[in-house]
């Protein structure tokens, strides 16, 4: 395919033949950014003869690494092969597993998933003797995790009064303790959880000059994708490795940045030309994926984010059909509008359901959707459900897989130690614990001479235990991944005992550890696979993400999943359910513009799933926590320019209104006006003053009164200055009190 470069426009072409020096490929949505990273790499190897072992090539998810690995192979041949290529997490797992000694670690160390983690946690929780109500796994879970996303080690953090009193505050003064507790267990028991894979991976090139030295010679040229998604120890980590040859290209749209629960710092793509001054950076503005009227009105949507990248992202696509905006009394009724309308798409365009998505702001709202579907007969299917290696019978296979294989993995250890159960209580268990921590030896030496430490009928067990795991040691040695792991799962006694269970729950419990079983022999067979011990098969495991699961036979199937899940795919038809203030944007995300502008960065890509049509949705009533809420649409509404949408007249209930300069305040006022019998407590939205311009409130006082566009007349009752946004508190005639934040409310002062 050596014509690949006549295939590019002009500025993809320009960001695919100029791989030298720092460069920022600013990719719109639908603007091909994968093959221009594709190209890009394989330009090197091709034209400039770059060794692919010299070039580093990080993704956020498996599938996306190698789907670029297959392109790039299809034009330079099996070299492709040899790339540093997978995802942050896999390529630092692969260094670490060479230099892991280094930092104290058996080059074997143990990867903990997120379950592995939060159970090691609550382990220490309860040792520590703290109240798991007020210290709960999940939460300390997600403060260590950002801790360490952010370099912050536990010395650092037990050694900063910020953080400390921070945890005060919040009534958890413990949690640097439990910290430093978990990290010391992690580290005896040779197991690193994901973000050790990447502090740990700094770590190493922050104290050990020469092997970064090693690696900056040995990867010439590295790329990342998805550069808005990277946190602060990511970007550090590829800074370090380029420092040398500074030939660093990263790729991403900074209005696609919507992770910044889980760490991703925008700060990162929005500051990258403060760190490399001499930076090429390229804009790739051309759309192949949506219609005009999709990519105008996400545009429109976007431009009111302040915090952002210039760019004017276009198309010559076709102009399309306008935005259907579908309003319902409940969220019952959206759900049956939504399906009734896939359906009539479906029949009257001779459409697959395989062309529809519904997505949502949080996982709750797909009841009534699916309840719908389901109604209907519309084969669907939720993706990210749970997850084939997140069952139980799976992960109990796993942790004696891996505890086989590394005896210091204390978290796989309770897991298995009385599974089946052999006689070992909680107990016994917290006694051996006590003695290997009060003795500073590891678990598995108190196992080897037991009797000391537990006395009585336990000790038996144990040491047939501890014989069994010295005999899956041996068979590991010996045999390939698949003859180890199947002599395993036998020697333990879980087959057995999933097979003597006859129930219908039983019967699909051992059919998911035998397909595990036929997972380890693809992966033996697979001719690709150097390496096919068990432990090259569980690395491959515990780095794969939900994203990369593909568990559905039948691919004609309506997807539901949030929006979050939807971000790198694409669909016919788009259905954004649950268009309502405090659901989407999420009540949770008011309290700064940062929060705010990356709710509405999200609702920016919701938009930019859809090729062909889109659908908003609202519901004027929805139950949140047991109780029937009166709802109100969603500002985000407000930003849509008016020359793009339409409101749904196919469905009963709703009125019809025409688009007009003033739509989304036309919309609201008679969308809101209901023709069905259910009543919906909520006054009609208030249509403001022929004159009404927004006045400047940096005036604003307490007592002062002041006119809404949506909610009508009202009076200041507090100013809230001491966050980054000022805020008033009003009281409405019509609508109660508001909370606003005044850098985005538009007030008229009377």
């Amino acid at each position: 395919m050596s014509n690949y470069l006549e295939t590019l426009n002009e500025p993809q072409r320009e960001a695919v033949i100029n791989p030298e020096g720092p460069c920022m490929i600013i990719a719109g949505a639908g603007s091909g950014k994968t093959r221009v990273l594709t190209y890009r790499i394989a330009h090197l190897i091709q034209q400039k003869g770059v060794d692919p072992f010299n070039i580093m090539a990080l993704t956020f998810t498996n599938k996306a690494a190698k789907e670029m690995r297959d392109r790039i192979e299809h034009v330079v041949g099996a070299d492709a092969r040899n790339l540093w290529m997978g995802t942050f997490h896999s390529v630092f797992a692969r260094i670490l597993r060479a230099e892991a000694p280094l930092i104290g670690y058996p080059n074997n160390f143990t990867i903990y998933d997120t379950d592995d983690s939060k159970s090691l946690l609550k382990s220490v929780i309860k040792e520590m003797g703290l109240d798991e109500t007020q210290y709960k796994p999940n939460t300390v879970y997600n403060r260590i995790s950002s801790a360490k996303n952010k370099l912050i080690s536990w010395q650092d953090y037990l050694a900063n009064p910020l953080f400390l009193a921070d945890d005060a505050t919040n009534m958890r003064p413990e949690i640097g303790n439990i910290y430093k507790t978990y990290a010391l267990r992690c580290f005896k028991s040779g197991a690193m959880d994901f973000d050790d894979l990447l502090f740990n991976t700094d770590k190493l090139f922050k104290e050990h000059l020469e092997t970064l030295n090693k690696y900056q010679h040995r990867i010439q040229y590295v790329l990342v994708d998805e550069f808005q998604d990277t946190n602060l120890c990511q970007y550090f980590i590829v800074r370090k490795l380029a420092n040398r040859r500074e030939n660093i290209c990263v790729v991403g749209d900074d209005a696609q940045s919507i992770y910044g629960f889980r760490g991703a710092d925008i700060s990162n793509i929005l500051n990258f030309e403060k760190d490399y001054p001499d930076l090429r950076i390229i804009k790739l503005e051309q759309n192949y994926r949506s219609t005009k009227t999709i990519v105008e009105a996400a545009n429109a949507v976007i431009s009111k984010n302040k915090a952002q990248l210039p760019k004017q992202v276009w198309t010559r696509n076709e102009d399309g059909q306008l935005i259907e905006l579908i309003k319902a009394v409940s969220d019952n009724e959206e759900g049956r509008l939504v399906a009734t309308s896939i359906f009539e798409e479906k029949m009257q365009h001779q459409l697959k359901f395989s062309d529809f998505v519904v997505l949502y702001r949080t996982n709750s709202q797909s009841r009534a959707i699916e309840e719908s579907l389901r109604r209907m007969n519309i084969k669907y299917k939720v993706v990210g459900g749970l997850s084939f290696y997140q069952r139980k019978e799976i992960k109990d296979l796993l942790a004696y897989l891996r505890y086989s294989l590394n005896q210091q993995d204390e978290a796989s250890f309770r897991r298995i130690i009385n599974l089946p159960k052999r006689g070992i209580g909680d107990s016994t268990i917290d006694k051996i614990v006590v003695a290997a921590n009060d003795h500073g030896i590891s678990i598995w030496e108190v196992l080897q001479n037991a009797s000391p430490f537990v006395g009585g009928r336990a000790a038996g067990p144990i040491e047939d235990f501890v014989t069994m795991i010295k005999r899956f040691g041996i068979e590991i040695q010996n045999k390939d991944a698949y003859e180890a792991a199947a002599e395993i799962a036998k020697g333990s006694g879980l087959l057995r005992e999933l097979y003597e269970d006859k129930t219908v729950e039983g019967l699909s419990r051992y059919e998911n550890v035998q397909e595990l079983l036929n997972a380890i022999k693809e992966y033996v067979d697979d001719p690709e696979k150097q390496d096919k011990t068990l432990g090259a098969f569980l690395q491959e495991v515990s780095l794969l993400t939900n994203a990369d699961e593909d568990k559905d036979h039948d691919p004609d199937k309506v997807t539901l999943m949030t929006i979050h899940m939807a971000k790198g795919l694409e669909f016919n038809c788009v259905y954004l359910v649950g268009m309502e203030e405090d659901l989407f944007p999420s009540q949770l995300m008011l309290s700064s513009r940062a929060e705010l502008e990356e709710e509405r960065r999200l609702f920016y890509v919701a938009i930019t799933r859809a090729k062909k049509r889109l659908f908003l949705s609202y519901a004027l009533s929805r139950y949140r926590f047991g109780r029937l809420k009166n709802c109100e649409p969603s500002r985000f509404l407000d930003d849509l320019d008016a020359r793009y949408v339409k409101v749904s007249t196919k469905f009963g209930g709703v009125e019809s209104v025409a688009p007009n300069p003033n739509y989304a305040r036309s919309f609201v006022s008679g969308m809101k006006k209901t023709v069905h019998s259910q009543p919906v407590a909520k006054p009609s939205s208030y249509r403001p003053s022929a004159d009404f311009v927004p006045s400047d409130t940096s005036r604003l006082q307490e007592g002062m009164k002041v006119e809404h566009p949506k909610f009508g007349f009202g009076t200041v009752v507090k100013l809230d200055e001491t966050g980054a946004d000022r805020k008033a508190k009003i009281q409405f005639a019509d609508f109660g009190e508001k909370t606003l934040l005044l850098s985005f409310a538009k007030l008229k002062i009377h």
